[in-house]
């Protein structure tokens, strides 16, 4: 029964795992087939047809895991070229972008909202364009940085220096006084912590987590899809483009269960 196959998610490493984690609150009942490519995060630098090539590579790969939606949790990728992706899958294909959108626009007051990525999703100016197209009175702050992939990846989350590196981000946004603060990376919500920190508690932080995990239930309920047999214990599998030891330590610690990682040798890693 199609009701019975994965929900599939791709990002360049550990950071969709929080649309994972929301995913397990809203559908319980769903196997989650997740993809980090570990080996050549992270994407945010990378040409946009270097990351559409390498999104191809993992849906081909994917096409052996029985999968019903795909979920490409990752703002970079989701930047690059969305559309693209969706032309060359025969499955559903939602990413992260308007769902952070359409919370940010829900939530801002003062009609200034920030957004913070990496250097190819603010440089793509993806979220600018979706903001202004559903509310072009919004002013839109954005600030690339490329440093909180890198601290995330590396577990550096609790230290000092990742506090300087976010004081130094975020202070243009801070200057700009933005009511609502879209993190426009998956990785971005594993420092929400500090981001909150720096940014103060008047501003409200985004993770599209929430909003894409909602998505995908009303896709997946339209289509019939939904699996609603509680009988059937989720069996999650997840693969990753390099060792795997990395990932399980902090995917375990993220969604709180149990990781067995498998890692897969896509071909060109470079």
């Amino acid at each position: 029964m199609d009701s019975l196959k994965s929900i599939d998610l791709l990002d360049s490493g550990v950071g969709g795992l929080t649309v994972v984690k929301e995913i397990f609150k809203q559908l319980p009942n769903e196997r989650i087939v997740y993809f980090g490519d570990t080996a050549r995060m992270p994407y945010g630098p990378r040409p946009h047809h270097e990351v559409r090539k390498f999104a191809l590579q993992i849906l081909e790969f994917l096409k052996t895991q029985d999968i019903k939606i795909v979920i490409v949790a990752c703002n970079s990728a989701s930047a690059a070229g969305l559309s693209f992706t969706r032309e060359n899958s025969v499955l559903p294909v939602i990413g992260v972008i308007e769902p952070g959108v359409r919370a940010a626009l829900a939530h801002t007051k003062n009609k200034r909202v920030g957004v913070i990525g990496t250097t190819g999703t603010i440089n793509s100016r993806a979220y600018d364009k979706v903001i202004k197209e559903l509310d072009p009175e919004v002013e839109v702050f954005s600030q690339p940085c490329p440093l909180f992939v890198l601290i995330v990846e590396n577990n550096l989350v609790n230290t000092p220096e990742a506090i300087k590196v976010a004081e130094e981000y975020l202070r243009p946004l801070k200057e700009a006084e933005v009511d609502a603060l879209i993190m426009g990376c998956t990785h971005y919500p594993l420092m929400e912590e500090v981001i909150q920190r720096v940014m103060g508690p008047e501003v409200r932080l985004i993770s599209s987590a929430e909003e894409t995990a909602r998505e995908a239930k009303d896709i997946l309920d339209r289509k019939k899809l939904l699996n609603h047999d509680v009988k059937i214990s989720a069996h999650h599998r997840f693969f990753v483009s390099a060792s795997p030891s990395t990932f399980v330590e902090i995917g375990e610690k993220l969604i709180n269960q149990r990781v067995k990682a498998y890692q897969v040798l896509l071909p060109d890693i470079t």
